[in-house]
């Protein structure tokens, strides 16, 4: 009761700053140190890669030794089940590398074939919704060309946590309760992730042996102890129980991708995100709209600003559900989409003093029809300034719902965002990999570097887009620009976008004003995605940030003074 009047007192206070200030409110410092630092949702996933990190490792490292860890104690959107994907800043030389490592579907996997089945549409659940998972072989990439540390050491704290648990804290313990007549539904995941057949509470000590035990075969064998042998066996027969057509080739024979990450400049930033198959081509885009506006001038939290970056949000949303999938099977306009004549002609679509509730190309509808979105971001920088910013997820609620027997995970329904209309570029074909949420980002301007990024479904992009102008046009530092009130809109055509309560009452009544169609969402919720940021300023110095409205932290790593 204590803990829940303090959480009431504060959305009260912070809402009436809201009401009547438009100035940025941060609840919490930003930590500095001149050490590493790991940013996770969950603070003994972030203390596991710090862990490495005193133990020598790199940032590589300790976002590995992070996400295995928060794959076991935040199942409701990530683990071993899922795909992950990376942007790493290599600081000696000022290399930006990206990973993409996103599942394909099974080769056996078509429309024609779902058509058999009675089926018009992709399914949200189920084994026609599960892809290959990516993030162990991602691990395996990331470790074998850039650790310091081996598997069996990055995994060490995960397997710890599982075989001897761990108490869940507040926020994953609500959205595992959400999930609870999901997960009662097979009786593999009611045997892995519910406890007397409940949901775990929020302090309760969780145990997971059969994730300990698959953590334990990556540990030993690298990506042959996930995608061969006794794990890859359970999956197979997963899919086979349930009608499913994977085969043991799909499982071996996929690898990540390297890629270059797609970037634009803003006000004399570069920003950075994986392009297609990601949306993360849509936050770049939003950029170049915004940046025909002079969105300081009219003020943090203003109608104007705001107004600028919902109608950016939309057109640059229809560009990218338009033409985005996976480039391998189709090519993508990627120069033309982030051209600044490109954005310079799609500006003028914006009326400064009416909302666009259609926005072209009309066919967008078409590409996929999926929501949902539960996914962790975790970010990390060691004492030499190295900088990952990682993305992994199961997708929706736990995912496919869908636990291979014996395994201790979830596998993950990325293929619910395919759509089954032929001929567009995310159609379902053999071996593709869908239209993905999950976008990792990083900025950089002069001797500043931050590796960034805000989960939540098609929520990112544009919580992307105003983290970016809360630093660039406000100039907050990243805990500010976490902690700003944000908006989203889920859907692709409408009028109506959900507004954090953080927002100023005036601001909110001014866009209503202009024909949007507001939903006034408390502070703190989910609804806007959760966050982390970890920043260099090239003097030595570096800085990390978490996101209030979950669970995480970021954590700094401790000098060596008992060596």
């Amino acid at each position: 009761m204590r803990l829940s009047l303090v959480h009431v007192l504060l959305a009260l206070t912070m809402y009436a700053h809201s009401a009547f200030s438009n100035d940025p409110i941060a609840g919490r410092s930003v930590v500095a140190t001149e050490y590493g630092i790991v940013a996770a949702s969950q603070p003994l996933a972030a203390r596991a890669g710090v862990q490495i990190l005193e133990r020598g490792g790199n940032a590589i490292d300790a976002a590995i030794a992070a996400n295995a860890t928060i794959g076991l104690m935040e199942p409701t959107g990530n683990g071993i089940g899922g795909d992950l994907f990376a942007i790493i800043y290599m600081a000696e030389t000022g290399e930006i590398l990206g990973l993409n490592s996103s599942g394909w579907s099974p080769a056996a996997m078509n429309i024609e074939l779902l058509a058999t089945q009675g089926i018009e549409k992709m399914p949200r659940r189920g084994i026609y919704s599960v892809t290959v998972p990516g993030v162990v072989a991602g691990w395996d990439a990331l470790s074998g060309r850039l650790g310091n540390l081996p598997l069996s050491e990055l995994l060490a704290p995960a397997i710890h946590y599982a075989e001897n648990g761990f108490p869940l804290s507040e926020v994953i313990a609500a959205g595992w309760k959400r999930s609870e007549e999901m997960l009662a539904s097979h009786p593999n995941s009611k045997e892995t992730f519910l406890v007397n057949g409940s949901a775990p509470k929020a302090g309760d000590v969780f145990r997971n042996p059969d994730l300990a035990a698959s953590l334990k075969r990556i540990a030993a064998e690298g990506r042959d102890g996930y995608y061969k042998g006794p794990t890859a066996e359970a999956i197979l027969a997963m899919s086979q129980d349930n009608g499913g057509v994977f085969a043991a080739s799909d499982l071996t024979e996929f690898q990540p991708e390297w890629v270059s990450p797609i970037k634009t400049s803003y006000r004399g930033w570069n920003v950075y995100e994986i392009g297609p198959n990601t949306q993360g081509i849509a936050a770049l885009m939003m950029l170049n709209l915004m940046e025909r506006y002079p969105l300081g001038e009219y003020g943090f939290h203003s109608a104007d600003a705001l107004h600028v970056m919902i109608e950016a949000k939309k057109l640059a949303y229809a560009d990218m559900l338009h033409y985005v999938g996976d480039a391998r099977f189709s090519p993508i306009p990627v120069p033309e989409m982030l051209d600044k004549a490109h954005a310079a002609a799609r500006a003028q679509l914006i009326d400064a003093a009416k909302a666009a509730c259609e926005t072209t190309p009309s066919e967008f509808r078409s590409v996929t029809d999926a929501e949902g979105g539960d996914t962790i971001y975790l970010s990390a920088i060691d004492r030499h300034g190295n900088i990952v910013s990682l993305i992994q997820s199961n997708y929706s609620g736990f995912g496919s719902g869908l636990v291979p027997k014996n395994a201790g995970f979830m596998l993950h329904n990325r293929g619910a965002l395919f759509t089954m209309e032929p001929n567009q570029p995310n159609t379902l074909e053999p071996r593709k990999r869908p239209l993905h949420t999950i976008i990792p980002a990083f900025m950089e301007k002069d001797d500043i570097h931050i590796g960034f990024g805000i989960m939540g479904g098609w929520n990112q992009s544009q919580a992307h887009a105003q983290f970016v102008s809360n630093i660039v046009d406000y100039g907050m530092n990243i805990q500010e620009a976490l902690e700003a009130g944000r908006f989203t809109k889920g859907s692709f055509d409408g009028c109506d976008v959900n507004v954090e309560a953080l927002i100023p009452e005036a601001a909110r009544a001014a866009l209503a004003g202009r024909g949007h169609e507001i939903e006034v969402i408390p502070p703190r919720t989910g609804r806007f995605g959760f966050g982390q940021a970890v920043m260099s300023n090239g003097e030595g110095v570096h800085f990390g940030a978490s996101e209030p409205r979950h669970d995480g932290a970021a954590i700094p790593e401790a000098p060596p003074v008992f060596e």
